[in-house]
């Protein structure tokens, strides 16, 4: 519930394989003092907020949500793409507070987006959500989050999963190619190896092996600007597979829901790539599903355009 008028902040967190957002949560349960800052900049999370609330809060936070890419099973949390690793309990002594709660981000960001207005999300494709059927949620940055809502009487229960380390599941022969690539680099072709910003990387040097062209040493951000402005073939490529493949995994996250209230596209990578996103076989992947064309061809994909969302989940998740 939201905090009495008198009552100090919350302190909300999103933190990924990159970069912790931070936000305080007034007593209206309204977001303000917004702030991004470098995971590599700190040792971990309570230096990070010390920084942030140094800048930011009047009054130190008695409570706080921290929303962590990473799974959650007890006290200790060690990221899966951050070199953070903590104890809950002792962060929550060392920043003085009542209530320190841990969520998956993308737990959280599941848990925004029944608060998602209009203008905060971009259609792609057709299709009628169903209302309170079960929602699905799939998201590329450093790594691919996975999550859902379902509905059980008033209120949306969040799933906390890790469906982006499933097996990626090619669809043709380059893709096999690429995927045996993968296999022999990782001992296991994750969705993740492929979907999302280090996965970018992989996809680029998978192709040229396949293709017995040359690569380059290229960051995530270099592929994605050289393919959108078609400066680079090869890249172009790696981003035509990138969203051809989330599709399939988007389609196979909607039919082991039954998400026919749609599917939300969440992360960093998808809103940077824009119109091409949408002009991208994506949607006709995410329908192409044999004897379930039909059935998918009802569910509606949205991207979401809202800036940090998951803060928002976070705040539901301290309630």
């Amino acid at each position: 519930m939201p905090q009495t008028q008198n009552a100090t902040p919350d302190l909300v967190a999103d933190i990924g394989g990159t970069n912790a957002r931070f936000a305080l949560v007034d007593a209206t349960g309204r977001l303000h003092a917004e702030q991004t800052l470098p995971c590599a900049d700190f040792p971990g999370p309570s230096a990070a907020i010390a920084a942030y609330l140094r800048q930011t809060a009047a009054s130190r936070p008695r409570r706080a949500a921290l929303a962590v890419a990473t799974p959650i099973s007890g006290d200790r949390i060690e990221f899966t793409n951050n070199a953070w690793s903590f104890s809950t309990e002792a962060v929550r002594q060392e920043l003085g507070l009542e209530r320190l709660a841990i969520v998956n981000d993308f737990t959280a960001l599941a848990l925004a987006l029944p608060l998602l207005a209009s203008d905060e999300r971009r259609a792609i494709g057709r299709g009628t959500a169903m209302a309170d059927a079960p929602i699905g949620l799939i998201g590329s940055g450093t790594g691919l989050g996975v999550s859902g809502l379902i509905r059980a009487g008033q209120q949306w229960i969040p799933l906390q999963t890790e469906g982006g380390h499933v097996t990626f599941a090619a669809t043709d022969q380059r893709e096999w190619a690429i995927s045996r690539v993968l296999q022999r680099q990782f001992g296991h072709a994750s969705l993740e190896r492929l979907l999302s910003g280090p996965g970018l990387v992989n996809l680029y040097h998978a192709l040229a092996e396949v293709e017995g062209w040359t690569a380059e040493s290229l960051t995530p951000a270099d592929i994605t600007a050289r393919g959108l402005t078609g400066a680079c073939p090869h890249c172009r490529a790696v981003l035509d597979l990138f969203c051809g493949a989330l599709g399939t995994a988007a389609g196979n996250l909607a039919i082991t829901l039954g998400a026919r209230g749609g599917v939300y596209i969440g992360g960093g990578i998808v809103p940077r790539l824009g119109d091409f996103f949408d002009r991208s076989d994506f949607r006709s992947r995410f329908e192409t599903k044999g004897r379930f064309s039909t059935y998918l061809a009802t569910i509606p994909t949205w991207v979401i355009t809202a800036a940090n969302p998951a803060l928002r989940g976070a705040a539901v998740a301290l309630g």
